[in-house]
């Protein structure tokens, strides 16, 4: 009985010893506003924008205020104000008109956790708009090569080809911001991933796997949520895998990121609403895959396994298996760019639908027109941004009176999907 009471005791203790200190404002180069606090260890955040007034909210939960916050500063900020109660505090950023923001990240230095909120003004704004912040993860790297084929393909290198495809064409997209989790051969632990994710501000976690098998027969792309419980044969024997290599790294959170697995029991709606969100995102994305004439499809249904990286209690978290790379079939395909720029492609566009049936509050995808806009980089050419937003050269060229017209480099053009 004692021992329960001190483990309840700890527990309690971890989640609620969080303080908030106002740190600074200052202009950016860009001529943003970047509004910065302190905290002592990561925190669940949950932000939006309101209108009549104009103002930013952002709720941030089992944490107090070390001192009132009212500090009052120049256009486009009126003042920034803060306030606790029953362990969540309210950070309110009053405007004087609509502004371009961004969600806040978390960034451990020094002094312990830097929360950090950009501001930007634009007159062209109809009400607050912040982008959809999409974190990607290259499944395995650095010192784990994760799994590798006959001719000795290695699934890290595969994950991260696809990973840099994914956030090109996230970054170029308006309304969308792609945070890679790692962007070389680096070893991230699986805790740092899903962590990351959280300190990025990430409205979505995607992974990205090409998995082996111990037979070489088994072949195709999957696409996977967290459960205690695996969907299937394939899906225990990864989870099983996953569990073997990562038992060091579980116990090894650090003392100031966020315990994801206390969180589930305390807030157990958050949770099963982003369990929720995740089947739906993983459904969009599975159906985009079945469309691809390349790719072969594993399992016609989202699955289910234990796999850690996906297992925060708030952001709708994916894992897709672009295919087995110790099958022939699938190692050649994923050798290739237009294999690798096909998967891409279907990650983009379930995300993309996903997010125009849900609309995050305050994103451009609110009052999504079915068209987005995206802009020429140096080296595009028509029939590869067809290809990667899976329309045909005619239908761009139609909507946007380009027949004959050279494209160039900064050129914003609309795409109908």
């Amino acid at each position: 009985m004692h021992k329960f009471i001190i483990l309840s005791c700890l527990f309690f203790s971890y989640l609620h010893s969080n303080e908030l200190i106002f740190k600074e404002i200052k202009e950016r180069d860009d001529k943003s506003v970047e509004i910065s606090f302190l905290l002592e260890k990561v925190a669940l955040i949950k932000s939006y924008s309101l209108n009549n007034p104009s103002r930013l909210v952002f709720d941030i939960y089992d944490c107090d205020l070390k001192e009132i916050i009212d500090e009052p500063y120049n256009y486009p900020i009126k003042k920034i104000r803060a306030s606790s109660k029953d362990d969540l505090t309210r950070v309110v950023i009053d405007l004087y008109e609509y502004v371009n923001w961004s969600k806040p990240t978390q960034e451990k230095i020094d002094e312990g956790i830097l929360l950090k909120i950009n501001v930007k003004k634009n007159k062209k704004l109809k009400n607050n708009i912040r982008d959809i912040v999409v974190a990607i993860d290259a499944g395995h790297g650095g010192k784990d090569p994760g799994a590798v084929s006959s001719n000795n393909v290695l699934e890290k290198d595969i994950t991260l080809l696809i990973a840099k495809e994914l956030e090109r064409t996230l970054r170029d997209t308006e309304g969308y911001e792609a945070v890679l989790i790692r962007n070389d051969d680096s070893t991230v632990s699986l805790n740092d991933r899903y962590q990351n994710a959280r300190k990025f501000g990430a409205d979505a976690f995607i992974s990205i796997h090409a998995d082996g098998f111990r037979l070489a027969s088994v072949k195709g792309a999957s696409v996977f949520i967290w459960s205690e419980e695996s969907s299937s044969s394939v899906a225990r024997n990864l989870s099983e895998k996953e569990r073997k290599r990562i038992q060091a790294q579980i116990k090894n959170i650090k003392s100031y990121d966020f315990n994801e697995d206390a969180a589930r029991d305390l807030y157990p709606n958050t949770y099963k609403k982003k369990v929720d969100q995740s089947k739906e995102l993983g459904t969009k994305i599975l159906d985009q895959l079945k469309r691809d004439p390349f790719t072969k499809i594993h399992k016609q249904n989202v699955e289910y396994a234990d796999f850690r990286v996906l297992k925060s209690v708030d952001i709708p978290s994916i894992l897709v298996e672009s295919g087995f790379i110790t099958n022939p079939e699938d190692a050649k395909r994923l050798k290739t760019k237009a294999g690798r720029r096909m998967i891409a492609r279907s990650i983009f566009l379930g995300i993309h639908n996903y997010f125009k049936e849900a609309p995050v509050s305050g994103t451009l995808l609110e009052n999504y027109q079915n068209y987005l806009n995206y802009e020429i980089q140096e080296g595009d050419v028509l029939s590869e941004i067809a290809i990667r937003f899976g329309v045909t050269v005619d239908s761009i060229n139609k909507t946007n009176n380009l027949e004959n017209k050279p494209i160039f480099p900064g050129q914003i053009i609309k795409i109908e999907i």
